[in-house]
């Protein structure tokens, strides 16, 4: 049984395009569809590149009405992956998607989350606090950032020297590597 996999950004997308690669040998698990929040994300043209449809979100909507929900139904998706989204998903998908939203975060959780805990200022934080590590969290998504079960933790060492930009780079190699492969074993557990 063919599992599809609904991959959701709001930039480049460049988790989301390690996914689509990791899969598209796949017969078992597809990625037929983008959606991104806004119409200038550059993942829209790299996801047509490779075939998927996209949708693109109206904030209101997204947190009014329930329009996605028949987007993602027609596509019969078994997974939403946030790879690099950043709005607050509305409990109406968390109930219809119970256990099949994960979200990536560029540190280990439950350091570094919550509201406006992304990207950059992820890094500058984890930089200011002096620490000697820092990684990715794969995790279930709730009602709230980052606050989901954990399903997948990976580390690096950080150099007290490291700039932000550098802590960024060694974590983005982090979810390139294991973001796809968590997925994989999400979908299909023993195989």
């Amino acid at each position: 049984m063919i599992k599809n996999i609904a991959l959701f950004v709001s930039g480049t997308g460049s988790n989301a395009k390690k996914i689509i690669a990791y899969f598209q040998a796949n017969e078992q698990v597809h990625c037929p569809l983008l959606v991104a929040s806004k119409s200038t994300a550059p993942a829209i043209e790299m996801a047509h590149s490779y075939g998927l449809e996209t949708w693109v979100l109206n904030r209101k909507s997204f947190y009014e009405s329930e329009d996605l929900l028949a987007q993602l139904e027609k596509y019969d998706i078994d997974l939403i992956v946030l790879a690099g989204f950043l709005w607050l998903i509305p409990p109406y998908l968390i109930e219809a998607y119970p256990n099949a939203i994960i979200n990536i975060h560029p540190a280990l959780l439950p350091k570094y989350g919550g509201k406006g805990m992304y990207g950059k200022h992820v890094h500058r934080a984890v930089k200011a606090a002096g620490d000697r590590e820092s990684g990715i969290t794969i995790h279930y998504v709730n009602e709230h950032y980052d606050e989901g079960n954990i399903i997948f933790q990976a580390s690096c060492a950080l150099l007290p020297e490291d700039s932000p930009e550098e802590i960024a780079a060694k974590v983005l190699q982090l979810e390139h590597q294991y973001f796809a492969p968590t997925i994989e074993r999400l979908l299909l557990p023993g195989e």
